[in-house]
């Protein structure tokens, strides 16, 4: 089997895992500590609770991401489609799922491409940050922009995963000098992202010493890849070996508030176990931009773009009336509300 058909065959089991199995951390996101204060009197009219954040110069109706999930397959090509769709219809962020597979098989490109349906959204491109140690530089970093014409691109970090991997590509030493080179020479801005097991402050300072401009957090509390990868053992050893992963991770609670506290100028988006508008809304309180989510909008995806729609509906409903409960009117106020936490 070629390596692009490797990838390609990977990225299919990693959808068919997520849809099929249960893939979750044994760990929470560390969100259920924390409650908004309620106010009786709010003195808001809900009709007048304004959503929108502005990310990247562009603004967007509410502070919702659609994480990045595929690409590379016929069937990622239709999901993402549905994505993006229904992320023009509601104007709120995506991202596409890893483009390695296109930046080896150009044939495949196409599963990625979606600007054609969502010719205003704030796009993000994805490639793993573990590549710039295998032969890729800011070349592959732009074709990865341009294939699909992203405001933004992410490198993404999945130690763990690749460790887990048979095929895993696990030299990660001195990654930190070609991400500042990235940083400095990509003409959009770059966002790291952990896909599930969260940023220390240590790290998240060192990226943005090297020019990171976000960080989405991926912390612990939601999709374990340890799990995933446990489903795609080929072995009884290989398997017990990911499922001993399933308690790992900084719950993503607490990678807000070390990624706020080590690198207060970042950009910071939530992702990890993040199941509702109330998440999200308390995601920002603690200090992130934008919620993101993967699962749900995934199993949407998979049916129709109305789908997605309505999921993104319905989160946006939970976060304006959150807001509205605690008598809070914008996003601005939401991010300088402070939250009850109980243990």
């Amino acid at each position: 089997m070629s390596k692009v058909t490797q990838t390609s065959a990977r990225k299919s089991d990693h959808i068919q895992i997520n849809l099929e199995e249960d893939v979750q951390s044994h760990l929470t996101t560390g969100l259920e500590h924390y409650y908004f204060l309620h106010e009786a009197l709010p003195e808001i009219n809900l009709s007048d609770i304004d959503t929108s954040v502005s990310v990247f110069n562009k603004t967007l109706s509410s502070p919702i991401l659609i994480s990045s999930m595929t690409g590379g397959t016929n069937e990622a090509y239709q999901i993402n489609l549905n994505l993006a769709k229904a992320a023009q219809e509601m104007n709120i962020a995506m991202g596409v799922g890893s483009q390695r597979a296109a930046i080896e098989s150009p044939q495949i490109a196409n599963t990625f491409k979606v600007r054609h349906v969502a010719p205003d959204i704030l796009l993000f491109a994805n490639l793993g940050a573990v590549q710039l140690n295998y032969s890729y530089g800011l070349k592959e970093c732009i074709q990865a922009v341009d294939m699909i014409e992203a405001d933004a691109l992410i490198l993404h970090f999945n130690a763990l995963q690749e460790a887990l991997q048979p095929e895993g590509d696990t030299n990660f030493a001195n990654l930190l000098p070609k991400i500042e080179k990235i940083c400095s020479q990509l003409s959009v801005p770059v966002i790291a992202k952990e896909v599930g097991w969260g940023f220390s402050g240590k790290t998240a300072r060192k990226l943005a010493d090297a020019g990171i401009q976000a960080i989405d957090v991926a912390g612990a509390g939601g999709t374990s890849w340890s799990q995933v990868e446990s489903y795609r053992a080929t072995n009884k050893a290989q398997a017990e070996l990911a499922r001993s992963f399933v308690n790992w991770g900084i719950p993503t609670a607490e990678s807000i508030k070390m990624v706020k506290e080590a690198a207060p100028e970042l950009l910071i988006f939530s992702s990890g176990g993040i199941r509702s508008g109330i998440d999200i809304a308390k995601s920002i309180a603690l200090g992130a931009s934008l919620g993101a989510m993967a699962s749900l909008f995934l199993k949407a995806a998979v049916d129709s773009t109305e789908k997605v729609v309505a999921e993104i509906k319905a989160l946006k409903q939970q976060i304006s009336i959150t807001m509205f409960a605690a008598g809070i009117k914008d996003i601005n106020e939401l991010q300088s509300t402070n939250l009850i936490y109980r243990p």
